[in-house]
């Protein structure tokens, strides 16, 4: 559905969007028990209230699990009780639907509902399970038996987790809320304050008179850009939003080596990428070898594809083999026999002096690419200085990635927490309230996932409850206010 259709109405400050949230609401359900003795007394002291009403501070208080965000913690270990410990619980929450706390909203995204999903791998599996993957309302495995597929393992192909995000916009009736093959070009402010500080867009007489235009939903942000149509021509659109929440992933600039050469075609810097070149033949038959720069798990899947099909590998990264915060470390051998394959070979078949290349292997441990030539040879060097030669048939550049923020003033850098470096995942999140997912340098602007460190849809799911709780605080208080006649809240 084109935006173009909406312009007219959008130019009514009556439809300015509050934020994106869904009429879903989280409860304790009655015959749960949580295994954690102390949460469950918690939960219990206000069973009535939807998990939405709560405190999440005081619930989440004590809780540990595997990411930084605390609510992230609190909302996994409701719906996947002690799932690091290896335990299949039941989620001890039950959804309903009350329509009445329905807030409109619009997504806009590049792609289908899904978003990374559509674009990865489509041999590899994923590294969370299934259940993990799911959505409030509908089981994955549910959803796997309706397409009559049975879900022989824990872990599945990203191709499943892909068609299931987008079933399940159409299943839960949201079509209408999600806006296809958009991209935003700018995020502004419109409104900062009564003092107008750091007002950059409108002068004060004029932010007054929004306020007034625009009743009890200020237009704080003002979203640009354009929709790809059918024709292939772009039809450019303007939205007015009271909240934005930023849920972008951080997929959309593969980090760079930053050395000479790395800009030659046969140097390429994503797993789709690479996939595709091996799957239309392209490296078939070649007599040297991959160079795979990189030692987490994307990189891995680079060297299972290359190796899958008899490819040889150079497979180079700066650690020791035996590091022990390389991310294989982390996860159990029955689970994922594929990555310790790759991380055995990575500790037993390292390059040494006395001897050639290994005829499918070789692992560079503490080496580094100086640069890549156009003969397409490209030099290594080890921690020690010693320099290599070597041809090459491709290279994988699989270092990491960071998120395209370009549409925000600075590229979004001063929301992170080193305001002077671009954000990431690890090294420089968004910096947020923990408890609400607002951006400490940014009113009404949210931001959830990798964007925050959480890389994993199990927590994802916790900045969403982390927004829509803030969110719907301040709707309750502003209906007080609009019953009082007090003005805006």
């Amino acid at each position: 559905m084109p935006l173009v259709e909406e312009t007219s109405l959008l130019e009514d400050s009556s439809v300015t969007l509050p934020v994106v949230i869904i009429g879903y609401r989280p409860y304790l359900s009655s015959e749960a028990i949580h295994p954690n003795t102390i949460l469950h007394s918690k939960l219990e002291e206000a069973r009535h209230l939807s998990i939405v009403d709560q405190d999440l501070e005081y619930l989440s208080e004590g809780l540990e699990g595997r990411s930084s965000n605390p609510v992230a913690v609190l909302f996994d270990t409701l719906l996947h009780p002690d799932a690091d410990f290896g335990y299949d619980y039941p989620s001890v929450l039950h959804w309903k639907l009350e329509r009445h706390h329905y807030i409109p909203h619009l997504v806009l995204g590049k792609g289908p509902p899904g978003g990374a999903w559509h674009n990865m791998e489509g041999s590899m599996l994923t590294i969370s399970f299934g259940n993990w993957m799911e959505l409030p309302g509908l089981k994955f495995k549910d959803w796997m038996s309706s397409k009559r597929r049975n879900l022989k393992a824990d872990r599945v192909l990203p191709e499943e987790v892909a068609r299931y995000y987008k079933h399940y916009v159409k299943a839960m009736g949201l079509q209408k809320n999600f806006r296809e093959n958009t991209h935003i070009t700018s995020v502004s402010r419109l409104y900062r304050g009564p003092d107008g500080s750091d007002g950059q867009d409108r002068d004060v007489a004029a932010q007054r008179l929004q306020i007034e235009k625009s009743k009890f939903t200020r237009r704080n942000w003002e979203i640009r850009g354009y929709q790809r149509v059918a024709d292939g021509s772009h039809a450019p659109f303007c939205l007015f939003a009271e909240n934005v929440a930023l849920a972008t992933g951080t997929l959309d600039s593969p980090a760079h080596l930053q050395i000479e050469g790395e800009d030659f075609p046969f140097v390429f810097h994503s797993m789709p990428e690479f996939g595709a070149a091996v799957s239309k033949g392209k490296l078939r038959g070649k007599v040297d070898p991959v160079l795979i720069v990189g030692s987490g798990l994307t990189a891995a899947d680079a060297v299972l594809c290359a190796y899958n099909s008899n490819i040889p590998v150079i497979h180079v990264f700066r650690r020791r083999a035996t590091d022990p915060s390389l991310i294989f470390k982390q996860l159990p051998k029955k689970l994922y026999p594929e990555y310790h394959k790759v991380y055995h070979m990575m500790c037993t078949q390292s390059y040494s002096a006395d001897s050639n290349l290994l005829s499918d292997y070789t692992s560079f441990p503490e080496h580094h690419v100086l640069s890549f030539k156009s003969d397409m040879k490209c030099i290594l060097q080890s921690v020690s200085g010693l320099k290599k030669i070597f041809k090459l048939s491709a290279a994988v550049v699989l270092i990491g990635s960071h998120p395209n923020l370009s549409f925000l003033k600075e590229q979004g850098c001063y929301l992170g927490h080193n305001s002077s470096q671009p954000i990431t995942c690890k090294g420089n999140p968004v910096e947020i309230d923990p408890y609400t997912y607002e951006c400490v340098q940014e009113a009404h602007l949210f931001a959830l996932g990798p964007l925050v460190g959480d890389n994993f849809v199990r927590f994802l799911k916790g900045g969403a409850l982390g927004v829509t709780r803030c969110l719907a605080t301040r709707q309750k208080k502003k209906h007080l206010f609009v019953e009082r006649g007090d003005g805006v809240a």
